[in-house]
């Protein structure tokens, strides 16, 4: 199956796209980055051989390429590569998105945020959008665990949008106190 468009990334390789939107790096500090106890890797985690599976998806869509090397600790020289100007502004536009799901939020939109905070991107208009998609499923969950008394997945979900409005409200505070 073929995933074309940008939309169709995996999330490690959103990952890696916003790491090398940063600037030019090799395979194995990406992958040093997205362990799970790395910057971004405490978001979204990636083996070593994900992450350079990754790579070649971002490289076969054009979204990053190769401008140089350097030696390795080990031996053999490491392939420094940079995103092309296509893969910064597809990294930009998936920042600017809001995520759709729910079950989203912790992975996708925790791992847009701090991505964005890196490169130094502004998504505070993303933000106010994403709020209000959330307010719009709470009220539907509101109204869901309302009309079916006793479903547990409904009162889960309803909490958890909730708790996405609550998280949303806090970081969103500051970025309206800096323009406001």
């Amino acid at each position: 199956m073929s995933r074309e468009t940008e939309a169709q990334l995996l999330l490690g390789e959103w990952a890696c796209l916003g790491i090398l939107y940063e600037g030019p790096s090799h395979g194995f500090a990406i992958a040093a980055r997205l362990k799970p106890t790395g910057d971004i890797g405490r978001v979204w985690s990636l083996s070593r051989p994900l992450t350079y599976r990754s790579l070649e998806q971002l490289s076969g869509h054009g979204y990053v390429e190769t401008v140089g090397e350097e030696p390795g600790i080990a031996g053999g020289n490491r392939t420094i590569l940079a995103a092309t100007r296509s893969g910064r502004a597809q990294l930009r536009k998936w920042l600017r998105s809001p995520v759709v799901h729910l079950r989203d939020i912790r992975s996708e939109l925790l791992l847009k945020l701090v991505i964005a905070d890196r490169c130094g991107i502004d998504v505070t208009d993303m933000l106010v959008e994403q709020r209000d998609h959330i307010e719009q499923l709470s009220a539907a969950l509101t109204e869901q665990v309302d009309d079916s008394a006793g479903d547990v997945v409904a009162v889960w979900r309803r909490e958890q949008s909730r708790a996405a409005l609550r998280f949303l409200d806090q970081i969103m505070e500051p970025r309206q106190e800096a323009t406001g």
